[in-house]
């Protein structure tokens, strides 16, 4: 049984985990933010995120020594990078914690989930994903929204629950690990596609094609992976997809959309100056799926754009001459 929780460490003070942060504040909870910028770290100790200029409920502690956050609290929520988990965890001994990963995406060379990261590197911990539809500064005001939180410890699982759920926040249980992470990574990948469309002017139908089949893609790649399929067609999935490929909040779409109108890759990661997390693990998919012969025509498309610096027309175009092929792949 795991004790009550009144301290809760965020690893990360980016709009992520600050949102997490003031959205646990206003539920009563002491917070640790640990962040290596120490203009955030300050910011963060008056009780005001860097970002909207919100007040959290009561102030936080802030560090950028590490030992430090993870001593505050058995509950650690990971808000991170993906591409940094690793070199941020490595050299620490963590053991009997309790960890929330609130990261999506794949790490680019070995193509882990952030799950497989955290519980290669933190022995005897009990490993959680946190995953859904919901835009950082919407969480931090206070807007409604909906998620998923899988693991395998079913008891746990309702306690962390607990812990987050509210009227605002609403907590769907899961023990599909894998799919919930897989579709809050792939959906990035996708949503750069549809943006590379509008950025190209191609329209409302374009997008949702891309949208559709894109899905498709995501439930080929995940259900290949070991994830459930029907998790795919979930608020992890579908639901995080929708959004992050429709909304002018979504950096990874925005990070599309200027490629299409034809910035180069630098360009666009400098105008949008937020990690862009589709951007690499569009890598990890490329690899994955050679290495399992997986069809992934729109998420090799983007790799072409993104990595290869092929031209969006061209990549584009070849995409719609693929010769026809059967919506539904069993029939």
């Amino acid at each position: 049984m795991w004790k009550t929780v009144n301290k809760i460490t965020i690893l990360g003070g980016g709009r992520w985990g600050t949102a997490l942060g003031l959205y646990l504040s206003k539920k009563g909870f002491e917070l640790m933010f640990f962040d290596r910028n120490p203009a955030v770290v300050e910011s963060l100790r008056k009780g005001k995120d860097p970002y909207w200029e919100l007040e959290f409920a009561k102030n936080p502690r802030a560090t950028s020594v590490l030992d430090e956050a993870i001593e505050f609290s058995d509950l650690i929520v990971v808000a991170l990078p993906v591409q940094v988990i690793r070199e941020v965890l490595q050299n620490l001994v963590l053991k009997d914690k309790v960890i929330v990963s609130a990261s999506k995406g794949l790490e680019v060379g070995s193509s882990k989930r952030v799950s497989q990261i955290i519980e290669e590197l933190c022995i005897d911990c009990k490993t959680f994903v946190l995953s859904g539809p919901s835009f950082a500064e919407e969480v931090a005001k206070g807007l409604p929204c909906a998620v998923v939180l899988a693991g395998k410890d079913l008891e746990t699982l309702r306690q962390i629950r607990d812990v987050f759920h509210s009227e605002v926040f609403r907590v769907y249980l899961s023990e599909d690990m894998v799919g919930v992470e897989l579709g809050g990574a792939l959906k990035n990948v996708i949503a750069i596609a549809c943006g590379i469309s509008d950025g190209l002017g191609f329209g409302d139908n374009a997008r949702a094609s891309l949208i559709t089949r894109g899905l498709a893609e995501i439930v080929r790649i995940g259900s290949s992976l070991g994830g459930n399929r029907e998790t795919f067609y979930g608020l992890s999935g579908l639901g995080d997809l929708v959004l992050t490929s429709t909304s002018s909040k979504s950096r990874n779409r925005t990070f599309g959309f200027l490629l299409g109108q034809g910035l180069s890759v630098e360009e666009a990661e400098n105008r949008i100056k937020q990690v862009v997390e589709g951007k690499e693990t569009v890598k990890a998919v490329k690899k994955l799926t050679e290495e399992l012969n997986i069809y992934a025509p729109i998420s090799w498309a983007v790799y072409q754009v993104v990595v290869e610096k092929i031209s969006p027309e061209l990549v584009a175009r070849n995409l719609l001459l693929r010769p026809p092929q059967r919506e539904f792949e069993y029939l």
